[in-house]
């Protein structure tokens, strides 16, 4: 017997795991990943448990379910509800071709008070449509019985009854298990973080077509909305300027100061050609150039080339524009 562990790498997964596991079943681990949600702490955890595991990219779905949720959104851009559906779904629809039973996940009863209440937990497992095949061991006993448990495949009376926001009982399993490495509680989800969503709702507001390069330079440094439509991307050290050559195409527009430290900017959009002046300014501000200090703008779009003057104003002048 054989299940899928929809599997962040997160505690709660790793237990429910384990509790499987302990009654002879296979557990397949498996990360749904998309530019909002990393499977790198999942990889870790997965590798210091011995768990088989796999990572699946459902970035063209998933971005489906965060541009119109059916249910709606969290504090953020995070359709909670549906997108835990979609992971079920998409757990589900791999059932046969992983030679998969059922089910598992780490998700506790009240643990998150909009996404894992009672009513949410029944509504995404009837909106993925696998609703009997989905186990929560951490919660079972005080959840509605599953076809596993019913046809006999797992043994209920071995699962737990954990609910509620504090970690202490799942850290006592752990130790009794022998589980030291475990990430301590985080959202890791981009979608509940304030300024990355006003950013993506403002992408989403201005651009049909969103590509993976669009989501990838809402992470980096500062954004300003330097007309309807256009926006400038000011990178914060050298890192971020080699990450924005790299996501630019012949369309956008790069900015750079001419023999000064500085940021490299990316001006993208609708008509980045129209608010050139606006983002030169904004360049030469976030430049080691002085205040009031004349500049040389180099402005590179594909193969072409071209210079602007300007003079350094303060950042302030341009806080109205930031996203």
């Amino acid at each position: 017997m054989k299940a899928i562990c929809v599997f962040s790498g997160g505690l709660d997964s790793m237990l429910s795991a384990e509790i499987v596991r302990a009654q002879g079943i296979d557990i397949l681990g498996i990360f749904f990943e998309t530019p909002f949600f990393s499977s790198k702490r999942a990889v870790i955890s997965a590798a210091s448990m011995g768990l088989p595991f796999k990572v699946i990219d459902i970035t063209e779905r998933h971005l489906e379910v965060v541009r119109r949720p059916r249910h709606g959104y969290g504090g953020n851009m995070n359709p909670c509800i549906d997108c835990h559906a979609l992971m079920f779904r998409i757990a589900g629809e791999l059932l046969s071709q992983e030679g998969a039973s059922f089910i598992v996940t780490g998700e506790v009863l009240g643990q998150r008070p909009m996404s894992q209440n009672m009513a949410s937990l029944n509504l995404t497992a009837k909106e993925s449509g696998f609703a009997s095949l989905i186990l929560r061991p951490l919660s079972a006993r005080r959840l509605p019985v599953t076809l596993p448990e019913e046809k006999g495949w797992i043994n209920r009376d071995l699962l737990l009854d954990f609910h509620g926001r504090s970690r202490k009982p799942q850290m006592a399993m752990a130790s009794r298990l022998g589980i030291k490495d475990y990430p301590a509680p985080a959202g890791g989800c981009l979608l509940t973080e304030k300024v990355f969503s006003r950013r993506l709702k403002d992408l989403f507001e201005n651009m049909d077509d969103v590509l993976i390069r669009d989501i990838e330079l809402l992470k980096l440094g500062r954004h300003f909305k330097v007309a309807p439509g256009t926006k400038a991307v000011v990178g914060r050290n050298k890192k971020e300027n080699k990450t924005i050559v790299a996501h630019s195409r012949d369309s956008d527009l790069l900015l750079s100061i001419v023999g000064i430290p500085g940021p490299t900017v990316i001006v993208t959009g609708r008509n980045p050609f129209e608010s050139v002046q606006v983002a030169g300014s904004i360049t030469a501000a976030y430049s080691d150039a002085k205040q009031g200090e004349d500049v040389t703008v180099r402005i590179v779009s594909g193969k072409r080339e071209s210079f602007m003057k300007t003079t350094v104003a303060e950042k302030r002048t341009f806080r109205d524009f930031m996203l």
